[in-house]
C-alpha cells in the first residue's frame, strides 16, 4: 500500500539552506565589496535619519566655523559640497554598505586638508564605517577608517604646509591621541554590534531549520501512521471482498459474513484515519481517542482472522509509554499485514517478550511467500524500522532456513520508562 511514498521511504530529512539567486541587486566584485544578500536588507532609503543628520552636519559645522578654531579656513561654497556629499552619501548606506563608506571617509579627508573648521564631519564617516561594520563588510570598513585616519595624521603632522589656511601649524600628538581612541572606540562598539547581529541571524535560522525539522518529522509520522492503518484494513477488505464475489451465488450467508466484516473495518479505518486529521487540524489539542497499544493485540487478532489468518498471541505485553505502546502495536499490525499479503501461510505467532531492559517483539509465519515484494519490503518495513529507530530500537526482518518469514523488534524499555514519568511530571 503506497500512501504518501515520498515522506516515508527515506531516513530523517537534510535540510540545507536553498541557493541564493542572483536577483537585480546582485552587483559583480569581490566579496567584500559587494555580497549578493545586500537586497535582504531595507528596500526603503532612511530618508528621516539621513535627513536629521545632514541638517547637524551642516549647523553644527556652521557653528564651528563662527568660533574660526585657530585661523582654520573659512567655509565656502566646496566645503558646503564636501558636508552634503558626506552627508547625503549616507542615504544608500543600507543597499551598498561599502561605497558609502569609502564616499564618506574620502569627501572628510579633503575636508580637513582644506583646512576648514573641525565639526559633526567626524560623525559622517564614524556613521558610514558603522553600517559597513554591521553589514559583514569588515575589510572595507577597516580600510575607510584607515584611510581616513591616514589622511588625517598626514594633514595635521607633515602636508598642512602646502595645504590651506596659510601659517598654519602642526597638530600636538596629545591631540592625535585623543582622535585614535575616538576611532578605536568606534571600532570596537561596531564590531560588537556585528557580532550580536551576526548571533541573532545565526539563532533565527537554527529555530527555522528546527521549526522546519519538526514539521518533517510531523509529516513522517502522518505518513507512516496512515499507512499502518490504510494497509491493515484495506488488505482486509481486499481478502474479504474476493470472498464474497467467490461466494455470492453459492453461499449467500458467508458472503454476507464477508461483507459484514468488510463494513466493520471499513469503519475502523475511517475513525483511525479521521483521528489522524483531527491531530492536523488540531495540532495543540490532546487526541479525542487513545492510541491504539498492544492492549489492543485480540482485536487485531480478530481482523486477522477475518482475513483468513489465524494468529496465536504467546507472552503478556507490559505496560508501555504511549508512544512505544503505539508503535509496538503498529509494527505487530505492519507485519500481520504482511502476512495476509505476501504469504501463502494462513498462520502466523505472535511472541511477546521483556528482558535486559528491552521488549522483543517477534512475529514469525511458515511461509510460502508469494509475489516479488513478499515480506514487505516497501514503505511498510521502512515504517517499522522509522519506528523502532525513533524509540532507540531495532528491527530485523527476513526469510527462515524452513521458508517463513520473520520480523523481530527490540524496542529499549529504559526510554519507555522515562518518557512515562516526562509525561506524569507533564515536562
Amino acid at each position: 500500500m503506497n500512501v504518501m511514498e515520498e515522506q516515508s521511504t527515506a531516513g530523517p530529512a537534510r535540510w540545507s539552506a536553498p541557493p541564493r539567486p542572483h536577483g537585480p541587486s546582485w552587483r559583480p566584485g569581490p566579496p567584500w565589496w559587494n555580497r549578493e544578500d545586500d537586497e535582504a536588507r531595507g528596500s526603503r532609503l532612511p530618508w528621516r535619519s539621513t535627513l536629521l543628520l545632514t541638517v547637524l552636519v551642516i549647523v553644527g559645522t556652521h557653528a564651528a566655523a563662527l568660533d574660526r578654531q585657530h585661523g582654520r579656513a573659512p567655509l565656502d561654497v566646496f566645503a558646503y559640497a564636501l558636508l552634503l556629499v558626506a552627508s547625503g552619501a549616507l542615504l544608500w548606506r543600507q543597499r551598498h554598505p561599502v561605497p558609502v563608506a569609502f564616499v564618506t571617509s574620502v569627501a572628510a579627508t579633503v575636508y580637513l586638508g582644506a583646512g576648514y573648521p573641525y565639526g559633526p564631519v567626524f560623525l559622517t564617516v564614524a556613521v558610514g564605517c558603522f553600517g559597513a561594520l554591521v553589514a559583514g563588510r569588515r575589510t572595507a570598513a577597516w580600510t575607510a577608517v584607515g584611510v581616513f585616519w591616514a589622511g588625517h595624521v598626514l594633514v595635521a603632522h607633515w602636508l598642512y604646509r602646502w595645504l590651506p589656511p596659510p601659517g598654519g601649524s602642526a597638530a600636538s600628538w596629545g591631540q592625535e591621541l585623543v582622535v585614535t581612541a575616538w576611532v578605536v572606540a568606534f571600532v570596537a562598539v561596531a564590531e560588537l554590534v556585528r557580532v550580536r547581529r551576526e548571533q541573532w541571524a545565526r539563532e533565527r535560522a537554527e529555530r527555522a531549520q528546527a521549526a522546519r525539522r519538526r514539521a518533517d518529522e510531523e509529516r513522517l509520522r502522518i505518513a507512516r501512521e496512515l499507512h499502518d492503518v490504510l494497509a491493515h484494513s484495506i488488505s482486509v477488505i481486499n481478502v474479504q471482498a474476493g470472498v464474497g464475489l467467490a461466494l455470492l451465488d453459492t453461499d449467500p450467508e458467508q458472503a454476507r459474513t464477508a461483507l459484514t466484516t468488510i463494513k466493520a473495518a471499513s469503519k475502523e479505518a475511517l475513525g483511525e484515519v479521521r483521528q489522524v486529521l483531527d491531530t492536523l487540524r488540531t495540532p495543540g489539542d490532546a487526541p479525542r481517542a487513545p492510541a491504539p497499544g498492544l492492549g489492543r493485540l485480540p482485536e487485531l487478532v480478530e481482523q486477522a482472522a477475518s482475513a483468513g489468518l489465524a494468529v496465536t498471541v504467546e507472552g503478556t505485553a507490559p505496560r508501555l509509554a504511549p508512544a512505544a505502546d503505539l508503535a509496538a502495536f503498529r509494527i505487530v499490525q505492519e507485519a500481520l499485514t504482511n502476512v495476509v499479503r505476501h504469504s501463502g501461510s494462513r498462520h502466523a505467532r505472535v511472541r511477546v517478550e521483556t528482558g535486559a531492559g528491552a521488549l522483543r517483539l517477534r512475529i514469525d509465519d511458515e511461509g510460502p511467500a508469494t509475489g516479488a515484494d513478499a515480506g514487505g519490503s516497501g514503505n511498510g518495513l521502512a515504517g517499522m524500522r522509522e519506528r523502532a529507530a525513533a524509540l532507540g530500537g531495532t528491527i530485523e526482518a527476513g526469510a527462515r532456513d524452513d521458508g517463513g518469514f520473520r520480523v523481530l523488534a527490540v524496542l529499549p524499555l529504559r526510554a519507555s520508562s522515562e518518557e512515562s514519568v516526562e509525561r506524569r511530571e507533564g515536562r
